[in-house]
């Protein structure tokens, strides 16, 4: 059960934050890059609209083990997965997932000959549910300074979460 609840706030963190860092091996080591991701829940993949122009398409085809880092600062929840990736031109799917916002980066649309999905397969999430929000930390910070006291800023957990 609990397993199952861990797995279900991973994803619920992927669908809210939206954004997270993609990390790829490269010659030069590792490289990190923002990219709005298109999680499918239903068959635990995570999907992205990328540029064959981009360095990430060869750093992943000679080494598709990636990073993933997500992070919701209102929750203080912080995600990485490792994932394995892939990346196609797959118009099909980039039309199935295409926002309108990535009109400002391919104006001719999912079309666009520089167009690419970039699949992520989810391996194992670690999941950081940090303590208590701002206010209630600044709180506690003030208290403790006057009491001397250690602030009480809740439980800090990290779980591993199989994702497939």
């Amino acid at each position: 059960m609990a397993e199952q609840h861990n797995l279900s706030r991973v994803w619920d963190i992927i669908e809210k934050t939206r954004v997270c860092m993609l990390t790829t091996q490269g010659p030069g080591g590792l490289r990190a890059r923002p990219l709005e991701a298109r999680p499918e829940r239903d068959s635990g993949l995570i999907f992205f609209v990328t540029d064959v122009r981009g360095a990430k398409d060869d750093e992943i085809e000679a080494d598709c083990d990636v990073g993933l880092v997500f992070i919701d600062e209102d929750d203080r929840a912080y995600l990485s997965i490792t994932a394995r990736a892939g990346v196609t031109r797959d118009t099909g799917k980039a039309k199935e997932i295409w926002k309108k916002s990535d009109n400002v980066w391919w104006p001719s649309g999912p079309d666009d000959p520089n167009v690419r999905v970039l699949r992520a397969e989810p391996i194992t999430a670690e999941l950081r549910d940090g303590p208590a929000s701002s206010a209630v930390a600044a709180f506690e910070f003030a208290k403790a300074r006057l009491t001397g006291q250690k602030p009480n800023l809740g439980e800090n957990r990290k779980v591993t979460v199989p994702m497939r």
